[in-house]
């Protein structure tokens, strides 16, 4: 089942199955990482939800929700 990146929870593992958006912000996802096939753990929200911190690729990063948002991903079991 696919999900997108703000849909999980803190403690999620999960793999990128594709990344959506146009233009600058795809562009800056995949500079930063955020390609298909990369493992991202949820780490925690922000106290009012907004933004994540995720970590992918052996750093840390926060995304705005609506960033994660275009980020689809399989959760691990």
């Amino acid at each position: 089942m696919h999900l997108t990146l703000d849909q999980l929870s803190p403690g999620a593992h999960c793999v990128v199955v594709k990344v959506t958006g146009e233009g600058a912000v795809r562009r800056r996802l995949f500079d930063l990482g955020i390609t298909p096939g990369a493992y991202i753990v949820y780490k925690k929200n922000a106290p009012f939800g907004d933004p994540i911190e995720i970590m992918v690729r052996d750093y840390e990063l926060s995304l705005r929700k609506k960033e994660a948002q275009a980020i689809i991903v399989q959760k691990e079991a």
